[in-house]
């Protein structure tokens, strides 16, 4: 993309997003490239762990102004592992969390991870993805874990309406939910990446709930003028 191509607002978002990639301590941002264009911003480049990756990519949705992330981030090890030693580490992450089941497996596969089984919980699921990104080695995580279905409850909606309304971190006004069987839907808009996530936590953590379509737009607020 040329610069030429660039607006005003995309080179502040763009300028942003590399400061803001420079300050976070779990990000080392000397080979990452950073591109923006309406709002979406792409990185390119290398990192050398899974887990900075994503730090690299949570970063980026904290800067207002972002709409979107196209995370093209190529881990690059420092020190080669075999399959064996990654799938070994990740058994035994696995088996320090407490909160996840025991019918979770994993496969490794020139150091990607598949995580396969069935949970009871949204979480779970998320809790086995979380628990195994920090292994040496892991250049990527594939998770296919079933969250097995149980008996919704009948107010599922109303919860979950609660739970958005009552999280500091999330302004819920823009936000609305409908639930299909075990399914949670959101819709409408927010201003800040950050927000969006919250909003499909809370949903995961619904009681009946195995699968969240997270469908609410980021829409940033006007930019206010940069501190000098």
């Amino acid at each position: 993309m040329s610069t030429i191509s660039l607006t005003d607002v995309d080179v502040r978002v763009r300028d942003r997003v590399r400061r803001q990639l420079d300050w976070d301590p779990e990000v080392d941002a000397s080979a990452i490239g950073v591109a923006a264009k309406s709002g979406v911003v792409t990185l390119t480049g290398y990192i050398d762990t899974y887990a900075a990756k994503l730090a690299a990519e949570r970063a980026v949705k904290r800067v207002r102004g972002v709409k979107g992330v196209a995370n093209d981030l190529e881990v690059r090890l420092k020190i080669g592992r075999t399959d064996a030693d990654i799938a070994r580490d990740a058994v035994r992450a696995l088996e320090l969390r407490g909160t996840i089941p025991e019918t979770i497996q994993v496969a490794v596969h020139d150091g990607h991870v598949t995580l396969t089984g069935r949970a009871g919980w949204v979480y779970q699921a998320r809790h086995a993805e979380k628990a195994v990104r920090h292994v040496k080695g892991v250049r990527g995580i594939f998770n296919h874990i079933e969250v097995a279905g149980g008996v919704a409850a009948r107010d599922v909606r109303h919860r979950i309406v609660e739970a958005l309304h009552r999280n500091a971190d999330l302004d819920a006004r823009h936000v609305a939910i409908d639930v299909f069987g075990d399914v949670a839907l959101l819709t409408g808009s927010v201003p800040t990446w950050q927000q969006r996530e919250t909003a499909e936590r809370a949903a995961a953590s619904a009681p009946g709930i195995t699968c969240v379509r997270n469908e609410i737009l980021v829409e940033p607020v006007e930019p206010v003028d940069e501190i000098c």
